[in-house]
């Protein structure tokens, strides 16, 4: 487990890449991620999304997604709250997550 400095850390928006956003999101079990976490649209606790991997590896998505700047994470309590940056993504590539997020599989 990182230290809590570097766990939490998001890239601002202006340093958002698309390379990094098309790799994040290319991962079936990413996007199913950040699919449920746009569905909710509120902040959702990281393990309340079912996923056939092990903790560590769930760790490692939602790291993933995070320093690609698709997702903000946020400690509440023992818990760590994610929410998609729609705002920051739209802003920097209109329509790239929608399209993507209603795509089919």
């Amino acid at each position: 487990m990182g230290t809590m400095s570097d766990e939490l850390v998001h890239p601002g928006r202006d340093e958002i890449r698309i390379e990094a956003v098309l790799h994040a999101l290319a991962d079936p079990v990413r996007l199913h991620l950040v699919r449920e976490m746009d569905r909710i649209g509120t902040g959702v606790a990281c393990g309340a999304i079912e996923l056939p991997v092990t903790k560590s590896t769930r760790t490692h998505h939602l790291r993933t997604l995070r320093e690609a700047g698709v997702i903000r994470m946020r400690k509440e309590g023992t818990s760590r709250i994610g929410t998609v940056r729609r705002d920051d993504l739209d802003a920097r590539y209109p329509g790239l997550l929608t399209a993507i997020l209603s795509a089919e599989s």
